[in-house]
């Protein structure tokens, strides 16, 4: 081998030498080892500033936190109600009991919804904060579908089949005739899911529901026509069958089976 080619191989052995190290030496500076040593090297001033630091930090949070909760600065100023018209708005304002001057982020908004939701007419209620200073409650009240007769007056039922109220029942509302009427009924809630499947056209002009059973459901409307319907059983069937067929002359029209309809 000659003079240069000696000093070619040598060259590249130290090139290589080199870049081998230099791996080595990053590998070291990424690992866990490098980080410690690095800790380890921070002075004693250098420690007691991040550990100052830290301390200061801990203290601001706590200051922010103590002006926000107990301090005017976010306190409640407004309540807005939306939704309450059947129930009272005093009666919702009487339940939310938040005390004049409470910080907004104290108070319980799910503790306050439950206590309103205690209000038989009140379906579902949402408690919001409204940041810098308002509690927004907003009420969805239950809504009279039907309504039985008894001698304490008139029991109000939702399309959920919940009774809610004795009272005198909305002009438009149909009776519900039958043995034993309650919200947990099974012919009490089929009535209430026969009525609900009517098409609106019908249900406007329903009167009277009359259950005798769960399959046994009947519609006496404002004209004195009647509409045999059945179960609560292909409603979508018999929805479809039912306005076209009124159309014709007669003052009993049976649905029950709506491949096979009759007019009397």
């Amino acid at each position: 081998m000659t003079r240069r080619g000696r000093q070619s191989v040598e060259s590249a052995g130290r090139a290589n030498t080199s870049g081998g190290s230099g791996r080595v030496r990053a590998e070291r500076r990424d690992g866990p080892g490098f980080v410690r040593s690095a800790m380890e090297r921070l002075s004693p001033a250098r420690w007691r500033r991040i550990w100052l630091w830290g301390l200061l930090s801990v203290c601001v949070l706590a200051v922010v936190a103590a002006v926000a909760l107990f301090t005017p600065v976010l306190s409640v100023r407004t309540v807005k109600i939306d939704g309450a018209i059947a129930v009272p708005e005093q009666q919702v304002r009487a339940l939310l009991e938040i005390p004049s001057g409470r910080s907004m982020l104290r108070i319980d908004t799910t503790e306050i919804a439950r206590r309103v939701a205690n209000i038989p007419k009140v379906r579902t209620v949402r408690v919001q904060r409204v940041f810098p200073s308002t509690v927004k409650v907003t009420v969805v009240e239950r809504v009279p579908v039907l309504f039985f007769d008894s001698p304490q007056g008139a029991h109000l039922l939702d399309a959920e089949s919940v009774e809610f109220a004795i009272e005198a029942a909305p002009i438009g509302v149909p009776r519900l005739v039958t043995d034993h009427p309650a919200s947990a009924d099974p012919v009490t809630k089929a009535a209430v899911g026969v009525l609900a499947a009517l098409p609106p056209a019908l249900g406007i002009q329903v009167d009277e529901v009359v259950a005798r059973s769960i399959s046994d459901i009947s519609l006496n409307l404002k004209d004195g026509r009647t509409v045999l319907w059945g179960g609560t059983n292909d409603a979508t069937r018999k929805s479809a069958v039912v306005l076209p067929l009124l159309t014709r002359p007669g003052t009993v029209f049976d649905v029950s089976s709506p491949n096979l309809v009759t007019v009397k």
